[in-house]
């Protein structure tokens, strides 16, 4: 009898199914049942085995590159207009291109700045006398002549402010949005082109100007005399004087100062010129998406960073460095290069440091800009028909106002901005969502699968590990009881004295 129950006991043993098979079979893994099926190996058996493990390696696959792309932080631009009730009107910086006025100039200033400026050779003799006009090698002779001559001390800022064109003989009409503005509503600041204008500052304690409309006669409209009878006679290549007429313009946020010299746009005499622009709004990634600088940046010389600020306070130090002066529009209190540091150092040094040393200077960008973007269109002035009239009413010749005048018009093209963006453009939720995807596209798992196999895992581990430690434990409980159990049993000593 007893025999026949082992052997009975022995059968069920061998038909009852494993853990795994268990599992298998109540998973929700598609394709687990078939190759965990009760029985032996079968073929079909082993071409579920064959497609399941396929599917899993494309899974693994394409998680792969999900997981790569995701590392690589990609990112996408966004761009989008969006509509203002008002728009702060941005700073309107212009320069003449003429940096020194000849009338200006003194025996003292000619004497000290004359071979800067490639009027005199180095024997303080008029360079290159054929070049000249009559009316100007006339006056040149007269100023250049240092027989008996004591020269004064001599101050670079104090010439550029001097000979530098000023706005109240420059300026013949200004209008912003149809209301009349004069000289003093510029502030004046220094650039590499000398003595430069700017509208719309906020340097100079008035609230700045916004505008309620787009178009033509909503902003800012100039007319200006860029007097070229003032410009210095061009003999030589200098970074002083410019073969060009006109005035270079800059449109920028009066959170930035101007960078003209390389950021602006030239303005012709004989033109009226119109500016269409439009406030672009910009909002770059922190790393490892972007390349700016979500931390606060500061500068020395100036209130808000930019990158505009950050390469003129490079050029600064650059020249502090290089020449031990600085030029008088850069920011600071140090030393102002002497004419000679001028032309030996400082302008050599500069040119270098713009034109090819690109490691020197690397400013980052911050992760939120305001810029201008800008369309130009220009018509001819003045007309056969007003060319009397305007000498009339300037006092002028018909020549000198088509040779000096020019009219600006900057204006915004409509009430609204563009805002450029980037945002990421695979983040984790993208990440998990498509591994999700394939999951259930080649193996038909879910999160809660994964929660079923680790929850097998867990019932695997507690039983092999865990009631082996219990059976062990209770083995050795059982053997301190017998033996406690023996030494109860043993007879007591009956001693006898």
């Amino acid at each position: 009898m007893t025999a026949m129950k082992t052997d009975s006991e022995d059968s069920i043993e061998s038909i009852r199914p494993s853990n795994l098979q268990a599992f298998a079979n109540s998973s929700t893994l598609h394709g687990m049942s078939h190759i965990f099926a009760y029985g032996h190996m079968t073929f079909r058996r082993f071409l579920w085995t064959l497609s399941f493990l396929g599917s899993l390696g494309l899974l693994l696959l394409v998680c792969m590159d999900r997981v790569a792309y995701y590392f690589e932080f990609p990112h996408v631009t966004k761009l989008d207009e969006v509509a203002a009730p008002n728009l702060t009107f941005p700073a309107i910086t212009f320069c003449n291109l003429n940096e020194f006025r000849f009338s200006k100039m003194t025996k003292n200033d000619l004497y000290h700045v004359g071979e800067l400026l490639a009027l005199l050779n180095e024997n303080y003799q008029i360079a290159n006398p054929h070049l000249a006009e009559p009316q100007i090698l006339a006056s040149l002779k007269e100023k250049a002549n240092f027989v008996n001559f004591k020269p004064k001390q001599f101050n670079m800022t104090d010439f550029y402010n001097r000979t530098g064109h000023d706005i109240s003989d420059m300026l013949l009409q200004c209008t912003f949005r149809g209301e009349d503005c004069f000289h003093f509503n510029f502030s004046t600041i220094y650039t590499r082109y000398g003595k430069c204008y700017t509208f719309n500052s906020g340097l100079d304690g008035n609230p700045l100007l916004t505008t309620l409309k787009g178009g033509t006669g909503n902003g800012l409209e100039i007319m200006l005399d860029i007097q070229q009878d003032e410009y210095l006679p061009v003999w030589g290549d200098t970074d002083e004087t410019s073969y060009e007429a006109g005035i270079k313009v800059q449109i920028h946020s009066q959170d930035e100062p101007p960078f003209i010299d390389q950021l602006g746009f030239g303005v012709a005499p004989g033109f009226q010129t119109f500016v269409s622009c439009q406030q672009q709004r910009l909002q770059y990634l922190p790393p490892p998406w972007g390349d700016c600088r979500s931390a606060p940046l500061e500068t020395d010389y100036f209130p808000t960073y930019s990158i505009t600020a950050c390469r003129i306070e490079c050029e600064t130090r650059y020249l502090l460095e290089t020449c031990n002066c600085r030029m008088v529009h850069m920011p600071g209190t140090s030393t102002v290069c002497t004419p000679e540091q001028y032309k030996e150092c400082a302008d050599p040094a500069l040119d270098y440091l713009v034109e090819k040393d690109s490691k020197y200077c690397v400013c980052l960008t911050p992760c939120n800009m305001t810029r201008y973007g800008k369309e130009l269109s220009m018509v001819k002035i003045p007309s056969k028909a007003s060319a009397k009239y305007l000498a009339k009413k300037f006092n002028k010749t018909e020549q000198y106002i088509g040779d000096n005048i020019l009219v600006l018009d900057i204006f915004f093209e409509a009430l609204n901005y563009e805002k450029i963006e980037q945002k990421k453009a695979y983040e984790v939720a993208g990440l998990l969502g498509d591994i999700g995807g394939q999951m259930g596209l080649f193996i038909g798992a879910s999160v809660l699968t994964i929660l079923e196999i680790f929850d097998y895992l867990y019932e695997v581990f507690k039983d092999k590990v865990l009631n082996n430690y219990v059976r062990k434990d209770r083995s050795r409980r059982s053997t301190s009881d017998n033996l406690v159990t023996e030494l109860l049993l043993i007879p007591a000593c009956t001693c006898f004295w």
